[in-house]
């Protein structure tokens, strides 16, 4: 697992806020506000950087922000390059909205996006552990891809601890993308519709990923 001061120095080292620690990433206290120029012993500044290296700092940048293992971000980039255009679903649709699609519908994205977790790190750890249900049943596979008309929900037995009784005051702070829906009360929600790429806005550019992974 990464440490909380790691996570920190993946934002400064690729020179975008990436939103790994929570609430902490909107407070003064955040190290990209006090800190905003790459990790080491003395102030750096940020010199410009070869083809190569700008499309591995956005593949990176990505792939942190979806929490992800190379291999395993890897595989998502492939799949979407390899399924373009073949089936129903993806017609029509180029290759960067595929693959935020394709990130955004993992299980522990929507719990976070849903604001049952902090971070897509602690919702990870939450449908790890059992806590969460797809349609009332147990999942705990954080990759699990959610279909649109998908209920998720906290199972009942995980309703006391203290993160989801606070569920509903950090929501009061929290925009819910329009593609969920989320009844509080209930703890539960369902996807509504995919998101598009506009409505995610991940801070990348993504066709360079694509160039990275064709060397």
């Amino acid at each position: 697992m990464t440490s909380t001061k790691a996570k920190c120095k993946i934002c400064r080292r690729l020179g975008t806020k990436l939103f790994l620690k929570g609430e902490k990433c909107f407070s003064p206290k955040c190290p990209m506000v006090r800190k905003p120029y790459p990790p080491g012993k003395r102030k750096k500044r940020r010199t410009s950087m070869s083809e190569y290296n700008r499309e591995l700092r956005e593949k990176q940048k990505l792939r942190n922000w979806y929490n992800l293992r190379e291999a395993q971000f890897k595989n998502y980039v492939k799949e979407v390059l390899k399924k373009r255009g073949r089936g129903k679903e993806e017609q029509g649709k180029d290759a960067p909205t595929l693959l935020i699609q394709k990130l955004e519908s993992r299980l522990d994205n929507i719990v976070f996006r849903m604001g049952f977790a902090d971070s897509r790190s602690q919702a990870r750890q939450l449908v790890s552990h059992g806590h969460i249900l797809v349609n009332k049943r147990k999942v705990n596979i954080p990759s699990f891809e959610v279909k649109k008309g998908d209920k998720i929900s906290v199972a009942e037995s995980s309703k006391k601890k203290k993160i989801f009784q606070e569920i509903a005051t950090k929501l009061k702070k929290k925009q819910i993308p329009s593609w969920l829906k989320v009844d509080v009360q209930k703890l539960e929600g369902e996807v509504k519709s995919l998101p598009t790429l506009e409505e995610v806005a991940p801070p990348v550019e993504i066709s360079m990923i694509f160039e990275f992974y064709s060397r």
